[in-house]
């Protein structure tokens, strides 16, 4: 790695850290800049516009959530697999809810003509992870075929992260579910429950 990208590599890591501690519209290249011990035109020099550093963090912070949560190695089965991969967004809520803040917010401020198949290519291990443990699903007998797997992910998938998001965001939850924890336990209960093979 070169010294330009690993000054690059820092750079982005921390102004990750700080989208995540103060929100996006809050950092402004300033603050990046003087966080990380240069000028504002290094900054500019690398990344161009804010809105091309944020994507970079945003990069950044998908690699670093995949790497951490969605090992399903461990689980025997394609529907353990499943169960585990769907577990990890409740994880994450529980954990590190200041990412689907900036989640949240990355979707309501992201400019979708700038750099969104970079960063959809971030997101395709997830993807690739899921249809790997539903094949293994099938094989196995534990899951039940589903008739457009891949529209079975992305709907679960955003109906998911669409509840933690408005869940960290608004902090509205139901009166007998006081930090949301049981509303994201029931959706994952829910797609659990349409995945499983119940012949076996």
């Amino acid at each position: 790695m070169s010294v330009q990208q690993a000054k690059i590599d820092y750079i982005t890591q921390l102004a990750a850290d700080l989208f995540l501690q103060k929100g996006i519209a809050s950092v402004t290249i300033k603050d990046v800049a003087t966080a990380a011990g240069v000028g504002e035109a290094t900054l500019f020099r690398y990344f161009s516009t804010k809105q091309n550093l944020v994507m970079r963090a945003a990069e950044r912070m998908a690699d670093q959530i995949h790497a951490t949560y969605f090992d399903l190695s461990r689980a025997s089965t394609g529907m353990d697999k499943l169960e585990a991969f769907y577990g990890n967004f409740l994880r994450i809520y529980l954990e590190r809810p200041a990412y689907y803040r900036f989640i949240f917010e990355f979707d309501a401020t992201h400019d979708a003509t700038v750099g969104l198949e970079q960063y959809e290519s971030t997101l395709l291990p997830y993807m690739q992870d899921y249809l790997d443990a539903y094949r293994l699903g099938i094989e196995d007998g534990t899951v039940r075929e589903i008739e457009d797997v891949r529209l079975f992910y992305l709907t679960t998938t955003h109906a998911l992260m669409g509840l933690c998001k408005k869940l960290t965001m608004d902090q509205i939850v139901l009166s007998q579910d006081k930090d949301g924890r049981h509303e994201v336990e029931m959706l994952i209960e829910l797609i659990v429950y349409r995945l499983k093979n119940l012949c076996v």
